[in-house]
């Protein structure tokens, strides 16, 4: 190389989250010096807040416990989801195909490093209804990790968890039944318990992501790699137009650091920055993601001005969420998860989303991703930002509520910053809202008349297994359906939160970054939500944003090692 550095790796990567750390098992398999760059104080980025799930088909431990899965299934599925999106270069049929090939062998990859996974034992495809679709679910997540097997200093350094339970997803799936089913008391019992005893044994269990990324950065660890806090790219360095190093922060002063095989940038999306969501994402708010401070696009706008082409960048991961006063991301720390409520709370009986005018105009059991793209949808027609989430004294007297148990006063502060709003009819609680009062009454009175005849013709809410499982676990009769007619009513405003974006630069199959005429950038890498997602506009299930930053991370990491050089 020509160019003069500061110092030199085989191959670097901005960015601590999702991927970063599996392309760093991979180059250090291969031989090859890695460096992992995190511009904050600690690592694991968003996916360790997360639930730390990854959307992998076909994967060993369906095989294993002797689900049905193959290639062709999956790709079935996508074809039915992802391929139906226009406009999405980042779900183009090669590389929904290379995702379907290579997502199990990194899974098979992680665990020959000795990272120890297991998948959910029932967590629906978000569309399990379509042509491939899973009702078991091919998601895979993190056995809990012990943080205190990690070494004092990068314990500390480990970014800690949105769920503050030493628990499994889908164990924490049975809490909200605890005053309704023993099973839901016996998995209450089971959390507390295996905390008293890791209190007692010194141990200190981390769930979700958290425990992803615990386990993750204790392999990277064990394997020799490097990776810096505190330490932002500011620029990548190019050469003959190709990417050969970046340009970091040492001591606050610029470091140049050279890159022999390659640049991986997996520095996430654009989700905390509120100009380039005001370009791409009109009418949504960076005071509603619960991405991590670092969230905030530099890296994509630099990829740009490398001459990087970008697309999707008008989807998100999102995350509906009824936010109570002081809960928005104004400190830049994210929302808090469950201190709001989001998907699983408003597919429960008795309740229905309205936009402003009083009609209902989705199913409530939609994914995350779905019922926010429908809510941006919809008001471009119709006023529905916010929307409004409409229950009776039935949803108050048997769920949770915002993070308040079942049964309980709410917070007088609620009703005081009219956030939440209260009537005894459904017509005093429309003019509370100021929507024509005959309109929301014939909102709730059709959908009434639909829960009576057991299934919701309009939408059709209920139908899919995936619903059911958003719905009640216990309840009888169809989870998801219940009538709204017991007074007191309530409502508060449904904002179009979100978990991250979903867009950035055009990667190819090998996770090379490429131009608009399509040329790979040499040198240049990218995974996780810096791309735009294989995907397209669909989440296809639980881990579609993490199980492709991993995916690609890990095949980014074997091209480069095995082109040899950043010219290839």
């Amino acid at each position: 190389m020509s160019q003069s550095f500061d110092e030199t790796f085989d191959f670097v990567v901005a960015g601590s989250g999702g991927g970063s750390m599996c392309a760093a098992l991979m180059m250090r398999k291969l031989g090859r010096s890695v460096l992992i760059l995190e511009k904050t104080p600690l690592v694991g980025g968003t996916t360790a807040r997360s639930g730390g799930v990854m959307w992998v088909p076909n994967n060993r431990f369906m095989k294993e416990e002797g689900i049905e899965d193959s290639y062709e299934k999956a790709a079935m599925y996508l074809d039915a989801t992802s391929g139906q999106d226009e406009d999405a270069p980042g779900a183009a049929p090669e590389r929904r195909a290379a995702y379907l090939r290579e997502s199990p062998k990194m899974v098979d990859f992680l665990v020959e490093q000795g990272i120890k996974l297991r998948r959910i034992p029932y967590y629906p495809d978000y569309y399990d209804h379509l042509p491939g679709g899973s009702v078991p679910g091919r998601t895979v997540t993190a056995q809990l990790f012990n943080v205190k097997e990690l070494p004092p200093e990068w314990a500390a350094k480990l970014r800690p968890s949105a769920i503050p339970f030493p628990a499994n997803l889908d164990e924490l799936y049975w809490l909200p039944t605890l005053t309704r089913a023993t099973k839901g008391k016996l998995m209450l019992a089971k959390i507390m318990l295996r905390g008293l005893m890791g209190k007692l044994t010194g141990k200190e269990y981390a769930p979700a992501g958290r425990a992803l990324q615990g386990r993750m950065l204790q392999a990277s660890l064990k394997a020799g790699v490097d990776i810096r806090v505190s330490a932002p790219v500011t620029s990548l360095i190019m050469e003959d137009g190709a990417v050969k190093g970046v340009i970091t922060t040492k001591d606050g002063a610029p470091w140049r650091i050279g890159a022999n095989l390659g640049v991986l940038i997996n520095a996430g999306g654009f989700a905390q920055n509120q100009a380039m969501r005001d370009k791409y994402l009109p009418h949504t708010s960076s005071e509603w993601t619960g991405t991590i401070e670092g969230d905030t696009g530099e890296m994509i706008q630099e990829m740009m001005d490398k001459g990087a082409a970008i697309a999707q960048m008008d989807i998100t991961i999102g995350c509906q969420m009824a936010l109570p006063p002081g809960r928005e991301n104004k400190s830049g720390n994210g929302v808090q998860f469950g201190a709001f409520a989001g998907q699983m709370d408003m597919a429960k009986p008795h309740g229905i989303v309205v936009d402003q005018s009083g009609v209902r105009y989705m199913s409530e059991g939609s994914s995350y991703s779905e019922f926010c793209m429908n809510m941006r949808m919809r008001h471009e027609k119709v006023p529905a930002i916010p929307s409004y989430w409409i229950v009776d004294d039935q949803y108050m007297k048997t769920y949770m509520f915002c993070g308040t148990m079942p049964g309980k006063a709410k917070k007088q502060e609620w009703y005081d910053s009219g956030w939440l709003k209260k009537a005894d009819t459904i017509e005093g609680l429309a003019t509370a809202l100021n929507i024509d009062p005959a309109t929301l009454k014939a909102t709730v009175d059709n959908f009434n008349a639909d829960v009576r005849a057991g299934s919701d013709r309009q939408f059709h809410r209920g139908d899919r297994e995936f619903d059911k499982w958003l719905g009640d676990a216990v309840a009888k009769g169809n989870p998801s359906l219940g009538t709204i007619e017991r007074g007191p009513f309530y409502a508060v405003p449904v904002l179009p939160g979100d978990v991250s974006t979903f867009g950035g630069v055009v990667t190819d199959t090998n996770g090379r970054v490429l131009r608009e005429d399509g040329s790979p950038i040499p040198g240049l890498y990218a995974t996780g939500v810096s791309t735009a997602s294989v995907f397209g506009g669909h989440a296809v299930g639980a881990g579609a944003s993490i199980g492709p930053s991993f995916t690609w991370g890990y095949v980014a990491a074997r091209h480069a090692a095995n082109a040899g050089n950043i010219a290839g």
